[in-house]
């Protein structure tokens, strides 16, 4: 095992032998950490955390704090992390709440890029980017492949979709929908399918047509939301994404992003 004479291992807590523990860490007793783990230097876990196999998490990172709630009384309450997830400088991630479920968790293969924030009770997908300073608040969902620009706060209790991409700069107050391109120009608005993001994933071109069609009956048709589902129920033999689609929207509590 590789660790700093500098870092603080505490008593009880899991590293594996194939880890390496750079300068000034803090890995505290309540800790997991699964194989091929690296924490460059200044890196502090707290926990109940559990983290899975070849994370690497950069400097200054704080993982597995209590989080910013008022009502928080050092519950033991936890975190998940996944695997092969890149946590860039100065992230900071919290553990969830009695009244949120007890548990904010990470799936694998993300990037959370410099100064983002994964508040308590949050669940984060896999392969999700977060650009530099974007920040989820409780109990937020973001599925898998969903991309949040920087700068960009999302809303308690929002619910971001799959292979959602958000512009920089853009405040989400509402839940966005899965395939879309979303940003702010004056306000927030959905412009239609992520199709160039979608093509880089390996979408045959007559998914993305599929998507496109959707999007434009309900983006810019002159149908309400209700009536734009109606529409695409009625015309039968829809795909799967466009299933996923109507069903994110009929299942979203705080209103959709248009």
């Amino acid at each position: 095992m590789s660790i700093h004479p500098t870092a603080i291992v505490e008593a009880g807590a899991i590293v594996p032998e194939s880890c390496k523990i750079g300068p000034f860490c803090t890995v505290a007793s309540n800790v997991e950490m699964g194989e091929e783990c690296e924490l460059i230097s200044h890196v502090v876990l707290h926990g109940p955390t559990r983290i899975g196999s070849r994370n690497r998490i950069y400097p200054f990172t704080s993982i597995g704090m209590g989080p910013q709630d008022l009502t928080f009384k050092n519950d033991p309450t936890r975190l998940e992390i996944g695997d092969r997830n890149e946590i860039r400088e100065f992230v900071t991630i919290h553990r969830g709440t009695i009244k949120g479920g007890g548990l904010t968790k990470i799936a694998s293969d993300c990037l959370l890029m410099a100064y983002s924030h994964i508040a308590h009770d949050c669940r984060v997908g896999d392969h999700v980017i977060m650009a530099n300073a974007a920040t989820l608040a409780g109990h937020v969902i973001v599925e898998d492949w969903a991309t949040i620009g920087a700068f960009s706060p999302v809303h308690q209790f929002v619910h971001v979709g799959t292979h959602a991409y958000i512009g920089g700069g853009s405040i989400i107050t509402q839940d966005v929908l899965p395939f879309s391109k979303t940003c702010a120009v004056r306000d927030v608005h959905a412009y239609g399918a992520n199709s160039i993001g979608l093509e880089r994933r390996g979408f045959s071109k007559e998914r993305v047509r599929d998507i496109q069609r959707a999007f434009r009956v309900l983006l810019h048709s002159k149908l309400n939301t209700t009536q734009a589902l109606e529409r695409l129920r009625s015309e039968g033999n829809l795909s799967e994404d466009v299933e996923i689609l109507i069903r994110f929207i009929e299942h979203a509590d705080r209103g959709i992003i248009k």
